[in-house]
């Protein structure tokens, strides 16, 4: 027996990289859950050349999506040129022909892992956001056909109960990602592991999100103008991470969400996290051309 005989003749990948079921499959749960704001979508996670829950759920999203005329940008916790955002990104470009960027302002599909880009997002653009553990329930409710019937029944108080122990034991809410927030007045989601900081951009926010986990095999969206509002008691207001008065030590842009990073001599240094909202910033003061768009954030505040 030679090798050859043990592999299958050459055939060129579907566009995309999908077969045309599994796209078809996937528009159709992405109609659904767009239809129910925050409600989780099961569908058939299809196998794709990275390992699960390195951004299976949202590569599939983006290659269902994709055309020759998309601009795809890939995020990596903030940053565009990490090992995975630069692998995915190139993946993409290669079975669909999209262009790469890292520019948030020219792209029409930004995949995303933990971040929320700091520029707003416009109607014509697709915010793709990959989620390791879609059930906000499963810390209080580890059996998920349980879980299923408290959504259905719009039951969420032990997660009220998880916040006021919070509050009771540490004097203030500890959740700093993965915040459980009620969409559209009815179901409440886990907006992937972002910080604080990015939940309230999705808000009525003028873009569609699309949040999937590829391991756990569920979907579900945030429509444009919805309301997304994280669960907080009335007398203890939502609050977002301080960084108002970080500023970026190569950058100098103060104001937005950073990333500490630990000095030999005890201290830190600050640096934004979303790198390219950086990049732009140090090309700006260097004289060049550069287009920043409008930020939801001014001086780590809220606009």
């Amino acid at each position: 027996m030679k090798l050859r005989d043990l592999t299958k003749p050459w055939m060129a990948f579907n566009y995309g990289f999908l077969d045309e079921s599994a796209k078809r499959e996937m528009r159709r749960r992405i109609l659904k859950a767009i239809a129910v704001p925050g409600y989780q979508v099961p569908y058939a996670s299809r196998e794709v050349p990275i390992a699960r829950g390195w951004g299976t759920g949202g590569l599939q999203v983006t290659l269902t999506l994709l055309k020759p005329t998309s601009v795809v940008k890939v995020i990596d916790q903030g940053s565009d040129d990490s090992v995975n955002a630069s692998s995915i990104r190139k993946f993409v470009a290669r079975v669909g022909g999209a262009v790469e960027t890292e520019d948030t302002m020219a792209a029409t599909i930004i995949q995303s892992r933990h971040r929320i880009p700091e520029e707003k997002l416009h109607e014509d653009q697709i915010l793709v956001l990959q989620v390791p553990n879609p059930e906000p329930l499963r810390p209080v409710q580890p059996d998920m056909s349980v879980a299923r019937e408290m959504h259905g029944d719009a039951d969420y108080g032990q997660l009220w109960l998880i916040l006021y122990e919070q509050l009771v034991k540490s004097g203030r809410i500890m959740q700093g990602s993965s915040y459980p927030s009620m969409v559209n007045g009815r179901h409440v989601m886990t907006p992937s592991p972002i910080p604080r900081w990015d939940v309230p951009k999705l808000n009525q926010a003028d873009h569609l999100t699309i949040l999937s986990a590829g391991r756990e095999k569920r979907i579900f969206a945030v429509p444009p103008y919805t309301r997304v509002e994280p669960l907080v008691f009335d007398d203890v207001p939502y609050r977002v991470e301080d960084h108002q008065d970080k500023t970026c030590y190569r950058s100098n842009v103060t104001g937005f969400f950073m990333n500490e990073i630990p000095q030999e001599d005890g201290s830190s240094q600050y640096e934004l996290s979303d790198s390219h909202f950086g990049v732009k910033h140090i090309r700006k003061t260097e004289a060049e051309a550069v287009e920043i768009g409008e930020t939801w954030y001014n001086n780590g505040r809220m606009d």
